[in-house]
Parts: C-alpha cells; sequence; structure tokens
C-alpha cells in the first residue's frame, strides 16, 4: 500500500465515502490512477468500489464507535435538530444506541419537563445537563466499544414504559426498506423499544444505504417517521408513501 492510498482510506473512514473526481484533484492524478488505487484498496479488503467512487467496507462488523461519530457529523447535528424540533415540551421518549440518537440528545437540550429512558450511556451523559430532564437509564450488560447496554435484562427494563415517541438509528438501510444493524442482542432491544411507542422514528442519513448488516430489524413501512439529511430514492420514498411513514429532510443551512 503506497502512502496515497493510505490517504485515501483516512478519507474514506473519517468520511464514509469518496469519488474519483474529487480524489484526482486532490492527489493531482489521473482518474486512471485513482481508479487502480481503489481497486488494489478493494483486492485488499479494505473498502467497497461504487460507481464512481468507493465506500467503507461492508460485513458482518460494524465501524468503531470513534469513526462513526467523526463520519458525517454536520448531517447527524442536522437530522437530530429535526428531529427534535418535532418533540415538543412535556413528552416522554426513548432513545437507543448510536451517534445519530445521540446527535437527537444534543438537540433536545433546550427542551422542557422531558422523561427519557435510554440504553445508551452517552446519551444520559449528554442529557444530564438538562436539568428539566429525567433521565432513565436501562439496566444491561454495557458494550464497552459504545456505551451501549444490551441484553435481555435491557429487553425487558424496556416492557416496563409506554412513551410518546421511541427513536431508534440504524447501521445500515436496505434497497428494499429494511433497517439493518449487526449485533441480535442490540436487534432485540431496538424491537422491544419500538413495541413501547406511540410513534416509532428513524434516525439516519442516507449513506446508510450504501453499507450493508446482516440483522433485520424492521421496515420503513414499520416506522411513523423517518429523518434522514437528503431525499430517500425513489422506491423507498413510494414504500414510505405507501405506508404513510412521513419523511423529513433535514436542513443543513
Amino acid at each position: 500500500m503506497n502512502i496515497r492510498q493510505v490517504e485515501i482510506l483516512n478519507l474514506v473512514r473519517a468520511t464514509g465515502r469518496v469519488g474519483v473526481e474529487a480524489l484526482a484533484e486532490r492527489f493531482d492524478v489521473t482518474h486512471q490512477t485513482i481508479r487502480r488505487d481503489l481497486a488494489e484498496l478493494a483486492d485488499q479488503g479494505m473498502l467497497d468500489r461504487v460507481h464512481g467512487g468507493a465506500v467503507l467496507k461492508s460485513g458482518v462488523s460494524n465501524i468503531g464507535y470513534e469513526e462513526r461519530r467523526a463520519l458525517h457529523e454536520p448531517a447527524k447535528a442536522a437530522i437530530g435538530r429535526a428531529c427534535a424540533g418535532m418533540i415538543p415540551d412535556n413528552s416522554s421518549l426513548i432513545l437507543n444506541i448510536g451517534t445519530t440518537t445521540e446527535a437527537v440528545a444534543r438537540a433536545l437540550l433546550g427542551h422542557r419537563n422531558l422523561t427519557v429512558v435510554t440504553n445508551n450511556l452517552n446519551v444520559a451523559n449528554i442529557l444530564a445537563a438538562n436539568e428539566s430532564c429525567d433521565i432513565i437509564v436501562a439496566g444491561g450488560l454495557v458494550r464497552r466499544s459504545d456505551g451501549g447496554l444490551v441484553g435481555d435484562l435491557t429487553s425487558e427494563f424496556m416492557a416496563n414504559f409506554k412513551v410518546d415517541h421511541a427513536i431508534i438509528g440504524c447501521s445500515a438501510l436496505d434497497g428494499d426498506g429494511d433497517i439493518l444493524d449487526f449485533d441480535m442482542a442490540e436487534v432485540r432491544v431496538s424491537r422491544a423499544i419500538l413495541r413501547q411507542a406511540r410513534e416509532r422514528w428513524l434516525v439516519t442519513d442516507v449513506t446508510k444505504l450504501a453499507r450493508t448488516a446482516p440483522i433485520r430489524v424492521v421496515s420503513l413501512a414499520g416506522m411513523d417517521a423517518v429523518f434522514t439529511d437528503r431525499a430517500l430514492p425513489a422506491p423507498l420514498q413510494a414504500l414510505c408513501d405507501d405506508a404513510a411513514t412521513r419523511t423529513v429532510v433535514a436542513d443543513q443551512g
């Protein structure tokens, strides 16, 4: 792996996706040279080729939490604001594991009289700064990699609540509308969370369409709303329209 390929790989990890044209301009080389670099990195299992560029490698394991947190921060912040903007004061909600749900938590710091149930220690720490927010943290096994609580105890804990809004993130979004994740224990908790809410919302940036994960959580058709940073592809938008799933595109201005 040459120095340019190392830098390309770092860019993919930082942004989630790179384009041939932008890379050629950045490194002052031909498109053909970049395509060869991407092909070699793909052959080594470092990334996945897509039309016009490359994305983070898909597979059966998620990328690290710190890398996920750094990915698409402006988009996640915008999604968090859009979602929080539809949550009135005096509401109850559940926030699950994920860097986008953490962005929702940050956007809720100005809300009043919230009751938030979470299996995400990061969400609890963020919302601790809001003195008008009651925070209830689930029991369960702490996943040190990202501060998530998972397992049967966590799922059973969620069954004690009936909240206004359940807000979940995802690791990947399939082209047929299925919401996907990597960890079966986390998926069980997400399903338990969704059962305990009057409104079920997904928060995700659309780059998740370029990724895959092996475990199905639920379909978009089973959600009440989805908050994204860009318009969904036409087939997914049609699925949402047919299922009366609201789509909200966050303003990043």
